[in-house]
């Protein structure tokens, strides 16, 4: 049977656009898509993992009440972090997030307070932004949060790597992420896996760090394979 002309120009076009993007993705998956490597929880592990606290001055980042950034130039925050409560403004919306009670936060769009389902809605997207955003910001001062395992991975220069696992209640997915380090047991970068990654063990660069009036060190740029994520307007105060 043969398939009517438009079907034909359709199928075509599906084909052009998507065979060069499946391409792509098998390339590199191929290249760097790489197992979670094998490895026990030790003393060792953390060891190395307050090293790199130690490294970063966590101290300064435990007294910053307040930080601010901008991810990707496309949200912005504003924590106040002896407040509890996080600002998280995106396009037209706003939503001051309770991290204590989540049903407490408040959300705008244009200025104007909205409540009902949009406020579910919105409460639930910033959340997400947070988590995601802060994340980038704050991972190496999380190596010690509940629900983390600290492993120490030899790698093949000889090196050694710390490998993180996060584990949330009730999940049967974790979440990897193996640091490298700097003589100084400053993070350089750390290897992905995870359930939204589908190259697994994919690096991204933690670098250009800055320091903030209140003396914590922050990352302002990630690099993944050809594509940055950008952390600017970084703030941070003491209490």
């Amino acid at each position: 049977m043969k398939l009517p002309k438009t079907l034909k120009i359709i199928f075509g076009v599906i084909l052009f656009l998507t065979l060069p993007t499946t391409l792509f993705v098998g390339v590199i998956y191929f290249k760097y898509h790489e197992d979670l490597p094998e490895s026990v929880i030790s003393i060792e592990a953390d060891k190395m993992a307050q090293n790199m606290l130690n490294a970063l001055d966590y101290k300064a980042l435990e007294k910053t009440s307040y930080l601010e950034w901008t991810y990707r130039n496309s949200r912005h925050y504003k924590w106040e972090r002896d407040k509890h409560i996080c600002t998280v403004f995106w396009k037209q919306y706003k939503v001051a997030l309770n991290l204590n009670d989540y049903s407490k936060s408040k959300t705008y769009v244009h200025n104007f307070s909205v409540v009902g389902k949009q406020q579910e809605e919105l409460i639930d997207s910033a959340l997400s932004y947070f988590k995601n955003d802060s994340f980038w910001l704050l991972a190496p001062y999380t190596v010690f949060d509940k629900g983390t395992t600290r492993r120490v991975v030899s790698q093949n220069d000889g090196s050694k790597a710390l490998l993180v696992t996060y584990t949330t209640e009730g999940k049967s997915s974790e979440d990897s992420y193996l640091w490298k380090l700097d003589e100084n047991g400053k993070p350089i970068s750390f290897k992905i896996w995870n359930t939204l990654t589908p190259i697994q063990g994919l690096e991204a660069s933690w670098q250009h760090w800055t320091t903030t009036q209140s003396g914590a060190q922050l990352p302002t740029l990630h690099t993944i394979l050809f594509f940055n994520i950008q952390l600017r307007n970084i703030k941070g105060t003491l209490k």
